[in-house]
């Protein structure tokens, strides 16, 4: 019976560790914000090109924020006004947008 226990318990810690190791791995894979704005949209949100709302001008950015994030994503994905669709980089996620649209309204 003990064995039997041990055996279990010996199982038990490599789940554990396979399982603390794909979230640890899956967290390192997840989109950081501020690295997505750097690469992909500070560019034009910096200096407020072509009319995007400079990032930290809580003027302009209140009444986008007010309409929800999911819009602001949305924005981002199919494009608005001058901004291509999914700021004119196609390799980003809707992952990699939602970290960048997190991050520039914790900025604004």
């Amino acid at each position: 019976m003990r064995i039997q226990n041990i055996r279990h318990g010996k199982h038990f810690v490599m789940f554990m560790a396979a399982a603390l190791l794909a979230g640890i791995l899956r967290s390192s894979a997840a989109a950081d914000g501020q690295t997505v704005y750097d690469k992909s949209c500070k560019l034009c949100h910096d200096k407020g090109v072509m009319g995007s709302p400079k990032t930290g001008d809580k003027a302009k950015w209140a009444p986008l924020i007010k309409g929800g994030e999911a819009a602001l994503e949305e924005s981002v994905i199919k494009g608005k006004g001058k901004m291509k669709p999914r700021a004119g980089n196609s390799s980003l996620s809707d992952e990699d947008i939602k970290a960048a649209v997190d991050y520039m309204i914790s900025k604004s």
